[in-house]
């Protein structure tokens, strides 16, 4: 059985993992559309930004939210100056860090399946007197739709088990931010505590396979229904 405290990791895990793909999904569809139907200078660049989380250390990427987010921040010090938001040290800021980290995976995700769509699909709908929008959220959007649930649930499971940039972003603070990494790590520290480690440690294997399950089951669910549609 779970204590309490367990569930109430779990709990916050799942609020954050999930707030931050909330926070990433728009802007990561709008960057994958752009990268995937636009050549412009600079491109390689942007993408090599893109993907930097990915091969920096975590820690460098919490330690440079830090400086841009934190108080005396060039963008925090303007966040709790106008709106009254403070993102370091709270679940909110272990969402932000979660889902810079998972950010890539999403974008990368449905850049690739947009660039599958055909782009002949969207012309054809254009020439019928289609507005863009219209293209984009009746064509292009439903066509790549196995993409986005894909990038979505790998960039839930990346959010779910970061570590790096959590901690050093939004700290280890029991109820608060401490997520099912940051409280395997305090369990691991503490004398006596390997049985709910190696708890936590099944936990967190069996929420991330069933993430990747569940990708891979809508998935193929939204491929099947393109195929039933189209025949």
């Amino acid at each position: 059985m779970l204590s309490d405290a367990e569930w109430q990791t779990i709990a916050i895990s799942l609020k954050v993992a999930g707030t931050a793909v909330a926070g990433i999904l728009p802007p990561g569809v709008a960057l994958a559309w752009l990268m995937a139907r636009h050549d412009f200078r600079g491109k390689a660049l942007l993408d090599g930004v893109l993907h930097l989380p990915l091969v920096l250390p975590p820690v460098v990427v919490g330690y440079l939210l830090l400086l841009s987010l934190g108080r005396q921040g060039w963008l925090g010090h303007w966040l709790d100056r106008l709106f009254g938001v403070t993102l370091p040290f709270t679940w909110q800021g272990a969402a932000v860090a979660g889902g810079v980290m998972a950010f890539p995976l999403l974008v990368r995700a449905v850049r690739l399946s947009l660039e599958a769509v055909d782009v002949k699909l969207e012309a054809a709908a254009s020439t019928l007197g289609a507005g863009r929008w219209r293209v984009f959220f009746t064509i292009t959007l439903p066509l790549a739709f196995p993409g986005l649930v894909t990038g979505s649930l790998l960039a839930f499971a990346r959010a779910l088990s970061e570590f790096g940039a959590t901690i050093t972003f939004a700290a280890n603070i029991p109820g608060q931010t401490r997520t099912l990494p940051l409280a395997l790590y305090t369990l691991i520290q503490t004398p006596g505590r390997e049985a709910a480690a190696a708890r936590l440690c099944a936990l967190s294997i069996a929420i991330a396979m069933m993430s990747l399950l569940v990708s891979e089951w809508l998935a193929r669910r939204a491929r099947q229904r393109l195929q039933e549609r189209d025949g």
